[in-house]
């Protein structure tokens, strides 16, 4: 890798900041126009359309996983973490395999 500059470095920094407020900039202009809302809502759609296989293989592949993880954040809503931890030991066994800490 190639030594950079202090001074380089900041000028990279600056020039990315400039970049992402220009495109900020750029969005909050045309956001609300209707040409926009169209063409991110086609792109929405079409992105829909061509991943709801894909979409339906990972929810199957992954079913026992999200229901553990569900069951998780509502057992955690209620403050009642002991009571789901010695009611599901295996989604408590499933969680930690994927380091959800319970």
């Amino acid at each position: 890798m190639t030594d950079l500059t202090d001074e380089r470095i900041q000028n990279i920094l600056n020039q990315y900041e400039r970049k992402r407020e220009k495109e900020k900039e750029r969005y909050e202009r045309i956001k609300d126009t209707e040409e926009f809302k169209s063409q991110n809502r086609n792109r929405a759609k079409t992105h829909y359309e061509n991943n709801k296989e894909i979409k339906k293989l990972k929810y199957k592949e992954n079913k026992e996983f999200m229901s553990a993880r569900s069951s998780f954040a509502y057992y955690k809503r209620l403050d009642r973490l002991e009571e789901f931890k010695t009611k599901f030991p295996e989604k408590v066994k499933l969680l930690n395999e994927n380091n959800i800490t319970v």
